[in-house]
Order: structure tokens, then sequence, then C-alpha cells
């Protein structure tokens, strides 16, 4: 009788994985880079293992080597990110097609693309005589709108930013007006999965000002109905 293979025990991990991982989550909170050493300190792991782990994630272009010699987040992690999108954009549609008609808003799913936002997915309300055109393919600087905003609030903290984006961090969803167009006001949620940004956001733009009290605890609750869907 041949012998089955065995399973590994439950809550077993792999050490070199959850390194390469956390070297991941190290680097995108480091927008300048970080050297070798830097990064086997912070790991706390020798340096020879460092240099492997990056060796290792070059050669799937999930990190990239700088010319100063600086490692830096890889176009990898964008193309992995792609994947997702149409799933992403199946279990939004319905909920932004719901905030739409509940609050006569315009909404939209709006991704992280390098340093811009880029609109994904964008639904328009049926039942107003005016509103705010919002096209898919769209793009503008991350650190410029709500949608932009909220993605930024969802990474780690960094030392130069926006105060805009230190209060959507607080409050949970970001604001914004006349940034994006003229007379036009957003409020944008990040999605989360299990805990980790998904680089990702919904959001909703209307003429004049928002009433966030209003529509902050639509668009948080139709996130997190996305969330549950992924």
């Amino acid at each position: 009788m041949s012998e089955q293979p065995t399973e590994p025990a439950r809550g077993e991990t792999s050490q070199t994985l959850d390194r390469g991982l956390r070297l991941l989550e190290i680097l995108a909170t480091e927008a300048e880079g970080l050297s070798v050493q830097e990064l086997a300190k912070r790991l706390a792991i020798h340096r020879t293992v460092s240099y492997r782990l990056l060796n290792t994630l070059l050669e799937h272009r999930l990190v990239q080597r700088m010319q100063d010699g600086r490692y830096k987040l890889g176009t990898g992690l964008i193309e992995l990110a792609r994947r997702i999108s149409p799933r992403l954009q199946s279990a939004a549609t319905p909920e932004l097609k719901r905030l739409a008609e509940e609050l006569g808003a315009t909404t939209h799913l709006t991704t992280a693309n390098g340093d811009e936002a880029v609109v994904l997915t964008t639904i328009e309300p049926s039942h107003t005589h005016m509103h705010v055109v919002y096209r898919a393919g769209f793009r503008h600087a991350l650190d410029q709108g709500a949608s932009g905003i909220a993605i930024l609030a969802s990474r780690p903290a960094q030392a130069a930013e926006r105060s805009q984006i230190r209060q959507a961090r607080q409050r949970g969803y970001a604001v914004s007006q006349n940034e994006i167009q003229s007379g036009a006001s957003g409020l944008a949620v990040p999605l989360i999965l299990d805990g980790s940004p998904i680089e990702a956001s919904i959001g909703v733009i209307v003429l004049g000002t928002i009433d966030e009290a209003r529509v902050s605890p639509r668009v948080l609750a139709a996130a997190r109905r996305i969330a549950a869907l992924l």
C-alpha cells in the first residue's frame, strides 16, 4: 500500500515565506526604498538571508533594485493587483448602483496605479436632473481628491503626508472639495480585506458641499459589504 502524503499540521507556516511577505510590507512603507543592510536589520536576519529573499523577489518582479543599490516595490505587485480588478468590480457594482440611487449622486470605484488614482467603474443616478459626470479610465494624482486620499489613508502614515490623509485615517473616510472638479465635492472610503488594504476605494461625488453625516455611514457600510464578497 502506497503512503499518502502527510498534510501540514494546522497552523504550520513557512518562515521563508513569512520573511518575504514581511519584507514587502516594510518596503510598502518606505517610498525611497531601503538597502540590504537596512532590510536585514528591520527583519532581524543576517545580511546574506536578506540577499536571498531579495533575489527571489527580484525574479518575480515583486521588488526592483535602484541605481543606488536600494530596493523598492516592483511592478509585479501591480500586475497581481490587476488580476483582482474584475472580481472587485463585480462585487462593487451592485453597491455603487445602490448608493447612486439612494444618494442621487455619482459613485465610483477607484484603484491606485503608482502615484495615480485610476477610476475603474462609475455609476450615475437615474433620477436626478443634474449630477457630476465622472468617467471610467480617468486618472489623477493619488494625493488629490477623496478617492486617492482614502487609499493613502489606508497605508501606514508618512511624515510628509497631507493633513487630509491623517484626518481620513482617523475617521475612516476622506472628504475633498474642488480638487478634481470645480464646484464638486467627494467622499470616499478605502476598501479593506481581512484587515489589509487592497489599494482601492469607493466614493460619492456631488455638486456643491457633501453632507458627511448622511453620506459617510452609507459609503462605509457599502465598503464593508464589498469586502465581505471578496
